[in-house]
């Protein structure tokens, strides 16, 4: 096979309605996972447990008699989006900026961490690894420290930090300028649904970007302090905003936010072009 008739083929299974399928079912996967969540946050919100990251909604839904069908559908959706997100990279994604450099380098950065997503729950379920569930905070703090270790390992640490919080503040951005929507086809859906898709997306959007910008702020605090411990991840940048002087109320704000991207997503999933 010639390298134009490679390309041809790659094209053609970009666009096949099977990756389409498993591209919907990843915004399902994604939904489920922020809907869970946003749920623990709002239980830590009110002085109960739980661990409020990716790994504590996938130990919750093990514990749940349907577990093991959701944690397989997890799986499904996390690679199609992985699959999905590379064929973005590869070919262009829908959409007039679609075949821009940059949007491009956002599909594989996406994709390699959809694929990471589905790497780890794809062990948890088999039961060849517990590392999908362990608590988020560790897991940054422990990373941190092991960059720290080397020459310039504080230094980069600080730039990372610093690219989350861009990166938070883009999708924060995003979601506020309701950028999402032109990635949306609303087509004869009825005015209150286009209302309810649209405020779902800027809520959700917004919550989402400011937890990934406080992520990034404990970074470059671990930088700047030369102290791995500073770092946090999903669950500790949460818990973060119980300790401003609005207390718990703008945890709850922004677990309700992270709930209004989990539905979001379930949106994508059946009005998302792809």
């Amino acid at each position: 096979m010639s390298v134009t008739e490679a390309g041809m083929a790659g094209r053609r299974a970009a666009n096949s309605k099977a990756l389409k399928i498993a591209a919907r079912v990843g915004f399902v996967a994604r939904g489920a996972i922020y809907l869970l969540i946003g749920f623990i946050a709002l239980e830590i919100a009110f002085g109960k447990g739980g661990q409020a990251d990716r790994g504590g909604a996938l130990a919750q839904i093990a514990t749940k008699s349907y577990g093991t069908f959701v944690l397989w559908l997890l799986v499904v959706g996390f690679g199609g989006l992985a699959l999905w997100r590379f064929s973005e990279a590869a070919f262009g994604a829908v959409g007039p900026d679609g075949h821009e450099a940059s949007e491009r380098l956002k599909s594989l950065a996406r994709a390699l961490l959809y694929s990471s997503f589905f790497v780890t729950t794809l062990q948890y379920v088999l039961g060849t690894s517990s590392s999908a569930t362990a608590n988020g905070n560790s897991q940054s703090r422990s990373l941190t420290a092991r960059v720290m270790e080397h020459n310039g390992g504080r230094l980069l640490v600080g730039l990372i930090g610093l690219v989350v919080m861009v990166i938070g503040a883009m999708l924060a951005r995003e979601g506020w300028k309701k950028e999402f929507l032109k990635r949306m086809n609303l087509f004869g859906a009825s005015a209150g649904v286009r209302s309810l898709v649209e405020k779902l997306g800027v809520v959700g959007g917004v919550a989402r970007g400011a937890v990934v910008v406080v992520a990034g702020v404990f970074l470059i605090v671990a930088a700047v302090r030369f102290s791995p411990s500073k770092a946090e991840g999903i669950d500790g940048s949460l818990r973060a905003f119980a300790h401003t002087p609005l207390g718990p109320v703008l945890l709850i704000l922004v677990a309700l936010g992270l709930v209004a991207f989990g539905l979001f997503s379930w949106c994508e999933a059946r009005w998302r072009r792809v």
